[in-house]
């Protein structure tokens, strides 16, 4: 089954971003080749262009804040087991504790760090970042795989608090949704969203066999989704066909 993702808001479509690129510098920095490893700077400097926004690590904060509150208000009810909730609560005050010791905004530290803003500046150019360019970037590259590797984690454990706050704040709101089977007749499906009731991410399950690929687009009255298919001629063009898919609505 492919997983498809579909964020209600800006916020939460900053958070799905932000993910993506954690999950990418994880698994770079975790390879040897050094062709890998430029390629993590590249993502940590993405992660910093994203995180730049002034009030990102304060909206952060906010949510970890209002998500203890919610759970707080659980509390006594025998429906919820009280060890599962002390746990996630501790996990929200240990990522609230951890961003908040995090001087200015995220990635700050790493705006100080010159040799690191001399590559910056070139990586987006095409080719920047050759030899005669930045020789000592170059030299860099050709250190052993675990000297490498030891300066990447040393640089991106200044964003590793606001990858576990936005680790957690996600996988709340996912926990928060039930699946359900629908049916999208002729390839198209749509329905109504309860009043009075805000959500924050659809997430859409398919079977990848039929070659369906979900046009999704939603707002806080209906949700929409039209299956695609990827053609000969590379474009995509409507299914037509009678499918089902599994969906969840997360608030």
């Amino acid at each position: 089954m492919i997983l498809y993702e579909y964020p209600f808001n800006e916020r939460i479509r900053t958070h799905l971003r932000l993910e993506q690129l954690f999950h990418r510098l994880s698994e770079l920095v975790a390879r040897e080749h050094p062709l890998d490893h430029h390629y993590a700077i590249a993502t940590m400097f993405e992660v910093m262009d994203v995180a730049a926004r002034a009030d990102l690590k304060t909206d952060v904060l906010k949510d970890l804040e209002k998500q203890k509150h919610v759970l707080n208000g659980y509390r006594g009810n025998p429906a919820i087991a009280e060890s599962v909730l002390d746990e996630v609560t501790s996990q929200l005050e240990r990522c609230f504790a951890n961003l908040s010791a995090l001087p200015g905004k995220a990635g700050q530290a790493l705006t100080e760090n010159d040799w690191l803003m001399s590559i910056r500046s070139r990586v987006g150019i095409p080719g920047g970042t050759c030899e005669f360019d930045l020789p000592a970037y170059f030299a860099w590259q050709h250190l052993p795989p675990l000297a490498r590797q030891q300066d990447l984690q040393r640089w991106v454990a200044t964003l590793v608090p606001l990858a576990e706050s936005i680790r957690l704040l996600l996988q709340l709101v996912r926990d928060s949704g039930a699946a359900q089977m629908v049916t999208a007749p002729a390839g198209v499906y749509q329905q109504n969203l309860p009043q009075g009731r805000t959500f924050q991410l659809l997430r859409l399950r398919i079977d990848p066999a039929p070659g369906f690929i979900p046009e999704i687009s939603g707002n806080r009255l209906m949700v929409s989704v039209r299956l695609m298919r990827h053609e000969s001629d590379d474009r995509l063009h409507a299914a037509n066909t009678d499918a089902s898919f599994e969906l969840t609505l997360c608030s």
